[in-house]
C-alpha cells in the first residue's frame, strides 16, 4: 500500500493523529529530503526507515520503490512541507502505482494554495494553479502571456528571490489593478499578507526585502485582450522556429495567419529570434 501523506507547511501543530500512525507504522517513507523529514520525525518519536525520493532520482528510485510495494512493503510518501504531488515530482510515483495495480491512499493536511485561498477574502468559484514560472527565457514569457486569458482566480507561488521580478513582470502584462493577496510564511510566527492592487503590493515589495516562501493570489478580473496581437504572434514565431524553418517562410505562414504583411513580419520574427538568443 501506498498511502501519500500530508506534513505541516511550517507549523507542527497541523500534524494530524492519522498523518503520525501512518508514517509510525510505515516499512519506508518517501521523502524529498531525509534531514527535513528527519526534524519532523524526530519532533514526534518517529523512528522510521527514510529513502529520498527527488526530482533528480525519481524514475530508478520510484523503481525501487515500487518494487518494495509490490513485495508487500507499506511505503508513505510525504514531500518536505504539505501535500505530495502539488509541484513537486511525487505524481511520478503516484502514476507509476496505478500502472503497476498497486492500491493507494491520501491521508490529507495543508497546501500553501489553499490555505493563502482562504487568507484572501477573494472569490474563489473557479481559480486556476499556476504554481511556479520558469525563471528565465521565452517558456516564462509564453506562461506570463498565457495568464492574461484567464478571468477567474490566478495562484502562483514564488521564491523570495525571484517575488520583484514577477510581480513586475505580472502589472507589465496588464493585472496592475487587479486585487491580490501576497501571502508568506503561512501557519508560521511571521505569516503576513499583503493585500491590494498588484501594483499596490509590487511598490511594496520594492522597499521590503521579500522573506520566506510566497503565494501570490490574483483575483478575478477581466481578461486582458489588448497585448493579444503580440503575445500570440511572438510565441507562433518561437514555435515555427523552433521547426527549423527559415525567417521569410515563418514571415510568409504569419502573414497568412495574422493577415500582416510579410515586410513587417520579417521584421518582427528578425527581432523575436535574436532577442530570445539571449
Amino acid at each position: 500500500m501506498l498511502y501519500i501523506v500530508g506534513t505541516p507547511i511550517g507549523n507542527f501543530e497541523d500534524f494530524s493523529f492519522r498523518a503520525k500512525r501512518i508514517l509510525e507504522s510505515a516499512d519506508i517513507i518517501a521523502c524529498e529530503d531525509t534531514r527535513v523529514t528527519g526534524l519532523l520525525l524526530s519532533d514526534f518519536g518517529i523512528k522510521a526507515r527514510l529513502t529520498s525520493y527527488h526530482e533528480h532520482n525519481k524514475f530508478a528510485k520510484g523503481a525501487s520503490i515500487c518494487e518494495g510495494l509490490k513485495s508487500g512493503q507499506t511505503v508513505a510518501l510525504v514531500s518536505d512541507a504539505g501535500m505530495p504531488c502539488i509541484s513537486d515530482p511525487g505524481y511520478e510515483l503516484v502514476k507509476t502505482c496505478i500502472e503497476e495495480g498497486i492500491e493507494i491512499s491520501v491521508v490529507p493536511g495543508p497546501t500553501a494554495l489553499s490555505c493563502a485561498i482562504a487568507l484572501s477574502g477573494l472569490p474563489s468559484d473557479h481559480f486556476y494553479f499556476e504554481g511556479f514560472l520558469p525563471a528565465e527565457g521565452s517558456e516564462r514569457k509564453k506562461r506570463l502571456a498565457a495568464l492574461q486569458a484567464f478571468s477567474c482566480m490566478i495562484i502562483l507561488y514564488e521564491a523570495p528571490h525571484r517575488l520583484e521580478k514577477t510581480l513586475r513582470e505580472l502589472c507589465e502584462k496588464g493585472f496592475s489593478q487587479r486585487q491580490v493577496a501576497v501571502a508568506r510564511e503561512i501557519t508560521k510566527k511571521y505569516e503576513e499578507v499583503k493585500r491590494g492592487s498588484l501594483e499596490s503590493v509590487a511598490i511594496y515589495y520594492e522597499t521590503h526585502k521579500p522573506k520566506g516562501e510566497f503565494v501570490i493570489i490574483i483575483g478575478e478580473g477581466d481578461p486582458i485582450n489588448d497585448s493579444k496581437k503580440g503575445p500570440n504572434i511572438e510565441d507562433r514565431i518561437l514555435e515555427l522556429h523552433s521547426e527549423g524553418l527559415p525567417t521569410k517562410e515563418i514571415s510568409a505562414i504569419l502573414s497568412k495567419e495574422f493577415n500582416e504583411s510579410k515586410r513587417n513580419l520579417y521584421t518582427q520574427v528578425l527581432k523575436v529570434i535574436e532577442f530570445n538568443k539571449k
